[in-house]
């Protein structure tokens, strides 16, 4: 089995890599399901209804994301309608939404994920690394494979909930930082780990921002009103190989494509001659 996960979806610029790639990206790897953080996709802060659904449209089969889950209003509506957007399931009890998806693969295959946030540098939530197994023993009983994806802002906590959960889940990947890391890794009991996926938006920016106002705000201190960026759009991945047999990983594979690469892809795909359901 085959699994993309895209890396936080910043924005305009973000999306429209989504719904220009995605399809030619399943296509050329073969992939079986797609996971994908979408909590930056409305102009770099939250997400809403229309933008969630576009994304589902666009063949995303399920959206986590982290401390920016709120930051639309319409979130707190939307996540208790959608079952497949996600937030991070430490939050405390009463808040909307679950921190977990049972997923069904093209194939009809099972996967489960689980979204955790981090709590070193961010809001003081309950403990992810408790909360995350409860999560992963409720989908143990019904799937062999388990996707994490641990929203946090330190390398040192997320490198520690790699070893954590190493030989419990078949991958455990970071996002919030939208910088792409270089350590992807096979951890010796068999779990994928990749500190952080990075961004799919425009990298001629400060993590996804307008270069000039968030450099501003570093030089003066003052407030300053953040736009999202547009140049040099690229989309940042991982695909991840499981063992459907004891659910665990085999391979990973980093991904950073830019707009050139994504409509190769797509026009790869619109080449092929349309496979037959007979």
């Amino acid at each position: 089995m085959r699994i993309l996960f895209i890396g936080d979806i910043v924005g305009k610029p973000g999306r429209e890599l989504v719904r220009r790639g995605l399809a030619g990206i399943v296509d050329f790897h073969r992939i079986d399901l797609v996971i994908a953080n979408a909590e930056n996709s409305a102009a770099g802060f939250g997400i809403t209804r229309e933008i969630g659904d576009q994304i589902l449209d666009w063949g995303v089969d399920v959206m986590t994301s982290g401390n920016h889950i709120w930051d639309k209003k319409e979130a707190l509506d939307y996540i208790g309608a959608e079952p497949r957007l996600l937030r991070p399931a430490n939050y405390p009890a009463g808040a909307p939404g679950n921190g977990s998806y049972l997923a069904r693969t093209r194939g009809g295959q099972t996967v489960g994920v689980v979204n955790v946030m981090g709590r070193v540098f961010m809001l003081s939530i309950d403990d992810p690394f408790a909360v995350v197994l409860r999560e992963i023993e409720t989908l143990k009983q019904r799937t062999r494979i388990v996707f994490v994806d641990f929203h946090a802002e330190a390398t040192s906590e997320k490198i520690a909930m790699g070893w954590h959960l190493d030989g419990k889940v078949t991958a455990v990947v970071g996002t919030h930082t939208h910088v792409q890391t270089a350590d992807e890794r096979i951890l010796p009991k068999g779990t994928a780990y990749l500190t952080d996926v990075g961004m799919t938006g425009p990298h001629d920016s400060i993590i996804g921002v307008d270069i000039q106002a968030a450099l501003g705000k570093f030089l003066t201190a003052l407030p300053a009103r953040f736009e999202t960026a547009t140049g040099n759009p690229r989309l940042n991945a991982v695909i991840i190989d499981a063992d459907e047999q004891t659910g665990l990983a085999t391979d990973i594979e980093r991904l950073s494509l830019s707009a050139d690469d994504i409509q190769q892809l797509a026009d790869l795909a619109d080449d092929r001659p349309v496979r037959s359901s007979v």
